[in-house]
Formats: C-alpha cells, sequence, structure tokens
C-alpha cells in the first residue's frame, strides 16, 4: 500500500509539475503575440495615416510628395520599359567572384548549386539574382490567380507555412521530405520574408525551383509579400545591406513579383490554401490582385485603355491568356466615395482618421499641416489642378474586391460564429466556423488550410477540423518557443503532419530549459514595453492614488497596465515575474518602475520628454526613415530627420518643436558629419535590459 501511496504521490507531484509548466508557455506565448500583433497594428495605422494625407493633401504639397513613391503612383505598367529597367547585361560578374555562377533557363543542378552555396554563407552575384527575378516575374504574369493543382494515385503533395527568413527550416524540410521535383510537388504558403536573416536567399531557391518545375511548385501570397510591410519587418532593410550597388533595383523587382504572386491554390477542388483566412464576404470567382494589399488601387483611365487595347492585340506576356485580371500599380482611393457605395464593415482600413474626430473635414487637414510643420496653403482640388497633375481622373476598382485580398492575407480564425474585425492585427477579420461552413459548402470544398499565425506545434486545427494552420519557421519568437511543420497530403486529402526543431541548441535542451529561456526572452520584450510606457504607466497608477501614496492594489495594478499596453495579458497571472515584491496586496508603483533595470544611451538634449515618444515609436520612426530615404543610401539630411519627425507627431497628434528635434538630430549624429545614416538611427534607440543578460548555456 505505501508503495501505491508514493506512486499516486509521485503521480500527482507531475502532474501539477507538467500544468504549472504548460501555463508558463501559455503566458510566455501570450506575451511574445501579443507584442507581435501590436507591432502590425501599428504599421496598419501609419500606413492609413499615410493613405489621409495621399487622399487629402494637394498632388502638389510637400508631405504628400514625402510619401507618394510607396504607393507607386503614376507608375503605368509597360513591360517593354521594365524589361530595360531591369536589364542585367550590362552587370559584370568579376574574376575575383567566389558564388555560384548560374545559366539561364535554370536546371536543378543550377538550383543545387545555389542551395549549397547558401548553406556555406555564400552570397549570389546580383546580376543572376536580377536573372532569377526577372525570369520569375515573367512566368508569374502567365499564371492565374487562383493555382488549381491535382494530387496523381502515386504521389504526395507538401504544404509548407510560413518561413519568415529562416532559410534553415527550408533545407530541413528538403532534407526530411526531399527536394521539389514532378514527382514531389509543394506548395509554400507565403510569408517567405521578413523577421529571418535570410529572406532573399529562400525567395532565389523557391523562385528556382519554380522556374524549373512550374507545373509542381506554387507560391501563394501573404501578408508579409508587401512591399509597405518590408519597409518595417527587415526585408527592406536585408536586402540594402547585401546589395548596396544594385539593391534598389532588387527590391523594384520585387515588389512586381509580389504583386503577381498567386492568392491561393485548390487541391483537387477540394482543398482551398489560403494564406490568412476567409470572411463572409468571400467569393473566390471574384479576385483581383494589389501591388499592396494594405490600400485599394484606382487605375488611371489612360491605363485601363492601354490594357484594354494590349490584351485585345497581345494578351499580356505577348499571347492570349484567359481568366486573368491586369494588375496596375497603387495610387491613391477615395475613402468618402467607398464609404457612399460600401458601408464600413470590419477593418480599421475603413475608418479614416477624419472619422474619428469631431470637427470638420478641412479643419482637420489645416491642423494636420500645421503639426507636420508644412507652410503650404490647404486647398480642394480643383479641375485645373487635377488635369495638370500626372495623375489623371481614374476609375475606381470595386473595393469589395480589394476587402477580399485584405481578409485573404490578414483574417484569423476565432471560436465564436459570427465575422468582426481583427482589431489585434488592425487588418482582415476574425471569422467563425459558420462561416468556413457556409464558405466550403459554397465552393464544394472540404478543408480550408491556412498559415499566418505561428503555432506551438507548428499546426492546429480548429472549426470542427475544417481549418488548419500549418506554419513551418520553427523558434520563431525564440530559440525553443515553437516547433515547425510540414504537411503531406496524398489522393484521400488527408494530412499528415511532420513536426521538427531546426535549432541543435533547442534539442540539446530539456523542456523545463526550453520554457525557462523562452520565457526570460519574452519577459525582456515586455520589461522593454513597460520601460517606455513608465510616463504614462505612472499617469495611469497616479488615478487609482489620489492620495499620492505610491501604492495601489494588485488590481488595479493589472488594470492600469493593461489600458496602457492594451496587450489583452494576464498581468495578475504574471505579477510574480514582473513585481519583486508586493506588501499586504499592494504595489509600490513607483519603486517599481525604478526596478525596470533598463538602461537607454545617454542623448544629450534638452527636451528629455521626446525620448520617451522616440523609443515607444522608434519601429514606426524607422519605417519613416526609410520611406524618406528615397534614394536608399541609408542616410539622411538634418532636414528630412526634420520632416521624418514632423510626419511623426503629425501622426500622433502632438506637438514637437523645432529646436526639440534638432537638439535631437544633433545629438544622434555621433560621428558629426552632418547627416544621419541608419547605424546611428538605430543605435540612438537601443535599450539594454541589465536584469536579463543571461548566459546562452543557462538553464
Amino acid at each position: 500500500m505505501s508503495s501505491i501511496r508514493a506512486a499516486l504521490l509521485i503521480q500527482r507531484w507531475y502532474r501539477q509539475y507538467v500544468a504549472r509548466l504548460e501555463m508558463r508557455r501559455r503566458c510566455t506565448w501570450n506575451i511574445f503575440q501579443s507584442i507581435e500583433y501590436a507591432g502590425e497594428q501599428d504599421q496598419i495605422k501609419l500606413y492609413n495615416f499615410f493613405g489621409f494625407l495621399m487622399d487629402h493633401f494637394t498632388p502638389a504639397s510637400s508631405e504628400r510628395n514625402l510619401i507618394s513613391h510607396i504607393f507607386r503612383e503614376n507608375e503605368i505598367c509597360r513591360d517593354i520599359e521594365w524589361e530595360r529597367y531591369f536589364c542585367y547585361k550590362s552587370i559584370e560578374v568579376p574574376e575575383s567572384y567566389t558564388g555560384p555562377h548560374l545559366t539561364f533557363p535554370m536546371t536543378f543542378c543550377g538550383v543545387s548549386k545555389l542551395m549549397e552555396a547558401f548553406k556555406h554563407k555564400q552570397q549570389l552575384h546580383a546580376r543572376y539574382v536580377l536573372q532569377i527575378l526577372g525570369e520569375t516575374w515573367r512566368l508569374l504574369r502567365i499564371l492565374p490567380n487562383i493555382n488549381y493543382v491535382s494530387v496523381c494515385h502515386n504521389q504526395e503533395i507538401t504544404i509548407c507555412g510560413d518561413l519568415h527568413g529562416h532559410l534553415e527550416d527550408l533545407l530541413l524540410i528538403f532534407y526530411k521530405n526531399g527536394l521539389p521535383s514532378s514527382e514531389k510537388p509543394y506548395v509554400f504558403n507565403g510569408d517567405f520574408v521578413d523577421r529571418g536573416k535570410n529572406s532573399l536567399e529562400i525567395l532565389l531557391i523557391l523562385f528556382g525551383f519554380l522556374l524549373v518545375y512550374p507545373n509542381d511548385v506554387h507560391l501563394n501570397r501573404g501578408n508579409h509579400e508587401d512591399h509597405i510591410v518590408n519597409l518595417r519587418y527587415g526585408f527592406t532593410k536585408e536586402i540594402l545591406g547585401k546589395y548596396r550597388v544594385h539593391g534598389k533595383k532588387i527590391l523594384k523587382l520585387l515588389q512586381k513579383i509580389f504583386s503577381w504572386l498567386p492568392l491561393a491554390t485548390v487541391i483537387d477542388h477540394k482543398v482551398l490554401i489560403v494564406h490568412g483566412g476567409i470572411s463572409d464576404m468571400t467569393d473566390l470567382n471574384v479576385i483581383e490582385r494589389y501591388v499592396s494589399a494594405l490600400r485599394p488601387t484606382k487605375m488611371s483611365q489612360q491605363a485601363v485603355n492601354g490594357s484594354k487595347s494590349q490584351n485585345s492585340r497581345n494578351g499580356e506576356a505577348g499571347g492570349p491568356v484567359e481568366g486573368r485580371r491586369r494588375v496596375y500599380s497603387l495610387t491613391h482611393h477615395s475613402p468618402a466615395s467607398a464609404q457612399r457605395h460600401n458601408p464600413p464593415r470590419r477593418s480599421l482600413h475603413n475608418l479614416p482618421i477624419s472619422n474619428q474626430l469631431s470637427w470638420s473635414l478641412e479643419d482637420e487637414l489645416k491642423r494636420r499641416r500645421r503639426l507636420a510643420g508644412f507652410d503650404q496653403s490647404y486647398g480642394e482640388m480643383n479641375k485645373s489642378e487635377s488635369d495638370s497633375d500626372s495623375e489623371p481622373a481614374g476609375t475606381e476598382t470595386d473595393e469589395q474586391e480589394w476587402k477580399q485580398i485584405v481578409d485573404l492575407l490578414w483574417s484569423d480564425p476565432m471560436p465564436q460564429n459570427g465575422c468582426i474585425p481583427n482589431e489585434v492585427r488592425g487588418g482582415g477579420c476574425y471569422w467563425g466556423p459558420d462561416v468556413t461552413e457556409e464558405v466550403l459548402e459554397r465552393h464544394n470544398l472540404q478543408l480550408l488550410i491556412r498559415s499566418h499565425e505561428c503555432k506551438q506545434d507548428g499546426y492546429e486545427f480548429c472549426h470542427n477540423r475544417r481549418v488548419l494552420t500549418i506554419f513551418s519557421a520553427s523558434n520563431y519568437y525564440e530559440v525553443g518557443s515553437n516547433r515547425g511543420a510540414y504537411i503531406r497530403m496524398g489522393p484521400d486529402l488527408v494530412p499528415h503532419f511532420i513536426q521538427y526543431q531546426a535549432s541543435r541548441t533547442c534539442r540539446e535542451l530539456t523542456l523545463t530549459q526550453s520554457v525557462g529561456w523562452t520565457e526570460r526572452s519574452a519577459l525582456r520584450a515586455l520589461r522593454e514595453q513597460l520601460f517606455v510606457h513608465k510616463s504614462d504607466l505612472i499617469s495611469a497608477f497616479q488615478e487609482f492614488d489620489p492620495n499620492n501614496t505610491g501604492m495601489i492594489s494588485l488590481r488595479h495594478w493589472a488594470s492600469a497596465t493593461e489600458t496602457v499596453l492594451n496587450l489583452g495579458l494576464p498581468w495578475r497571472m504574471l505579477r510574480p515575474q514582473l513585481v519583486n515584491s508586493t506588501k499586504y496586496g499592494m504595489v509600490d508603483y513607483q519603486q517599481w518602475i525604478r526596478e525596470l533595470s533598463i538602461t537607454e544611451p545617454k542623448l544629450e538634449i534638452s527636451d528629455t520628454s521626446i525620448l520617451e515618444t522616440m523609443y515607444k515609436n522608434h519601429s514606426n520612426l524607422e519605417t519613416i526613415f526609410r520611406i524618406i530615404d528615397t534614394d536608399h543610401s541609408g542616410s539622411i539630411s538634418f532636414e528630412e530627420f526634420r520632416q521624418t519627425w514632423k510626419l511623426l507627431s503629425s501622426h500622433l497628434q502632438t506637438e514637437i518643436s523645432d529646436e526639440a528635434i534638432a537638439d535631437l538630430a544633433q545629438s544622434i549624429d555621433f560621428n558629426k558629419d552632418g547627416s544621419i545614416d541608419i547605424n546611428e538611427f538605430m543605435e540612438a534607440f537601443r535599450l539594454v535590459d541589465l536584469s536579463c543578460i543571461i548566459c546562452p548555456d543557462a538553464p
């Protein structure tokens, strides 16, 4: 009996231990995901602000000129001009080049050489990069928006989710599953780029296999295959860092390629594969492509007429192409007309900034101009201004089609029925099992496979197993944070999962060590968020402390912290990891703020209040920096830096004086050369968490 009792006690202890470990793992996951989605929402809000400027400021205004190039406006797609611009033949490969030499048309041997070079950290010459991208662009133009594929009786198709620049994961998939071929087809479901360090290498490998096996390799577009998103999440920086001379051309061609990527793949007319998801408005029979899915397109009448005549003569790629929609460059779109025909639905995209303000549009525009520091007077565009500008009156695309693209790329499933705004990400929607049932039944489908969300096990079923999420980037947030997975599917269309962990370090850790490692990383990121909001936190705490005692209850601490950060986290559960001590259930919030142990660079500026604004919005600032740095030189002048800050202050609706900005610019210019380069810019925002400096071998 005593041995049985001991066994039961050990079993109970072990179950409690595993339960606590799982709870810690879930809390860690929530921290990572909440911070990630908050960043995406910030990016969309910033882009909506740029759209506001484009919609309502005159084409000649300074602030509109600063950002107009990111919208690709006035750019009519002429294939001959693109061919000339991206011509690689004038680029010579020097004898000193030690990387792979490629021949075209691409062969399996050529892609194999490419993979081997990337394994050994070699860089492909810009001539070959442009040549691969050019060939890919020509191929994508003749593909449909939705690829329809079939699984033969003697083969399986492999489906991969987000890779996000994790080359190690892609190479591991190929090692375990085999390389793409006519006998081993693949579907890659978007988000090849951003966040990781080897996004370009992944693209070149996938494009190489696409060129060799165009009927057996299928690439869906993800929400990160978007040049606006790339400005924030690292891909733009990666390209310019690797190719300083030809980086601008490479980026421009990639923007073009992204807009031509198919949006979905259907297997045997039964399985739909799309990056984000669906909504109650999804209709696979009506899908358009857009340069940026964050903003609807307006085509010039000249472009429309030109495309009709061109398509009637030659088709889009030199011959007749059926069932295909022409893509045009991104220009601005009028929210007013959109709302007139389509009532606001789910997304933050449908909420122009002016709708949130009580005063008139004209007053708001004047105030925005004043905050942005521009002295030109605002006036409505009259006919002469419109006619004189290079952007003629256009024909707007159906906004319902554009909303579909946002939903396909940005949406997430939820357990409840219905379809509501995805306010966590800021774009797309949350859709429920009833929507899944209705859309799948209407299109005679049995399963929806999507990606877009990192899952701890690499995959997850929901909606009565009719929606399957697959995520292929292991260690996405931190080493040990999640496993990657891919799907094998045969003619029976039953998914089989293969999981993996690409990092050898993670495989050597025990479960307890792995959870501890990722937990420390998540708490470090969370403390940084708390630190940069410290003034707002103190103000929120003081509302619960009318007598200025410096103490508030744990409940009030959790409520105020969530109000300020808006991350949706279980703050009371996280309190032991964030607050060192409490007394009788009370938190000394002033002492707690001092104990966050975050240090900052000693920038010598007179207006210290600008520092917190800088730290809270450093990602937005970096995005604006890269937008204003139109020549991609990696450096901007003091005047351009002033314009960067004025745009940000207008976006945040705050007042920042020219003197404070000049003071900050001089402080950031560490080498005193009269300009600010990107390294100086980012060094100014670097935060160090002294409490979380750990040894890699720590348990």
